[in-house]
């Protein structure tokens, strides 16, 4: 989420006046970050935000960097009456960029924080920056399609995004065949399985990665509903999905391996402005993960999963402590050993995620076939 208080102490920022009952100015979240954990500069650098992460992305190179953007990238002053509107300027966003950014999920319940005319202008600003998107778009033919990467390697990657109504995606934000919005799912039940099965398979070539996006759920709690468990089981059951990236709630949530595909239920926020807010502590949304997943191409099957450990300080990212590392292994171990998963802590700092298939997953490595790195 890179609007709002980050906007602020990038280069050029937009108008500060907000619309909320919390607030009327996003300087009031830059003063609460300042209060909390000192003084932040201010018309820093594109990549100032992303601090450690860069160091992350440097050790690990990728086919894909792929992020769900909470925001949109406007200086339309049309905002809707929902109490929380993310925005920032045009010229901040060469901040996504600035951390080699190929893709970003627009299916969510900010991107049209400020109107249709705010999504008409995070889509044009994406295209200047030649970033591809998913999610949204200008009518519901470019909201449902896929966001198509090519790696350079013989395989693609296909992003298909989607919008839940349980997330508080306002049902008018649909994208139409006359108007701009997002690509809504207004269920998870048994037709829309097999309305998207049939989009992904209708769109994949041989050896194309698949990811379906899903902002769905609460901000807050760990549940995992029984109708979100069948809904995504039955998607892997009918598709070649090698990745569903769950996102929404404040926090990762628990990891699964179904059928040799991976599962990430809620990844959590990356980046935000709410250091010094008080409410919901126990989560610990300051810490935040890097997912980096490896994908055989050739089965669509997880090969592996690892997990930076990050904390945000004065809008930055910046290594984890020892101990916050500790709590973040322990809290997604726990959530995910009822799916048969397990977490553990690497000698280089990294979480690695161990299943019952994986070792025999990961013996095509030595046949000298390559997997793809996202």
């Amino acid at each position: 989420m890179t609007g709002r208080g980050i906007d602020r102490i990038l280069a050029q920022p937009c108008d500060p006046i907000l619309h909320e009952t919390y607030a009327t100015s996003a300087l009031h979240y830059v003063q609460l970050a300042e209060e909390a954990n000192g003084p932040i500069p201010r018309q820093v650098g594109a990549s100032y935000v992303w601090g450690a992460a860069l160091n992350e992305l440097n050790r690990t190179p990728a086919d894909a960097r792929i992020i769900n953007l909470e925001t949109s990238i406007t200086r339309s002053a049309t905002f809707e009456p929902k109490g929380i509107n993310y925005r920032m300027s045009p010229e901040n966003a060469g901040c996504l960029s600035a951390a080699g950014v190929d893709c970003c999920v627009l299916a969510n319940n900010h991107v049209l924080d400020w109107g249709r005319a705010g999504l008409l202008d995070t889509l044009t600003s994406l295209d200047k920056l030649k970033i591809k998107f998913a999610g949204a778009g200008r009518d519901i033919a470019q909201a449902s399609a896929p966001a198509i990467l090519d790696t350079g390697s013989g395989a693609r990657i296909a992003v298909f995004a989607f919008a839940s109504v349980t997330s508080g995606v306002p049902r008018a934000w649909a994208a139409t065949q006359e108007a701009a919005g997002v690509n809504l799912l207004t269920d998870i039940l048994d037709a829309s399985v097999a309305r998207i099965a049939e989009q992904v398979k209708g769109a994949r070539r041989l050896s194309d990665v698949i990811i379906v996006s899903i902002h769905w759920g609460p901000n807050w709690g760990y549940a995992i509903p029984r109708d979100e468990l069948r809904f995504v089981h039955a998607l892997l059951e009918r598709a070649p999905i090698s990745i569903i990236h769950g996102h929404s709630s404040h926090h990762p949530k628990a990891i699964e391996v179904y059928h040799n595909r991976l599962i990430l239920y809620g990844c959590g926020d990356f980046l935000n402005d709410y250091e010094g807010i008080a409410g919901y502590g126990q989560f610990r949304d300051d810490l935040a993960l890097m997912y980096f997943a490896e994908i055989n191409p050739a089965t669509a099957d997880v090969v592996a999963l690892k997990m930076a450990p990050l904390q945000i300080r004065r809008f930055q990212l910046v290594p984890a402590s020892s101990a916050d590392v500790d709590w973040l292994l322990r809290s997604l171990d726990r959530e995910s050993r009822r799916f048969g998963s397990r977490v553990e802590l690497e000698p280089d700092g990294r979480l690695t995620l161990c299943w019952r298939q994986r070792e025999s997953l990961t013996r095509f490595r030595s046949t000298g076939r390559r997997s793809l790195r996202l």
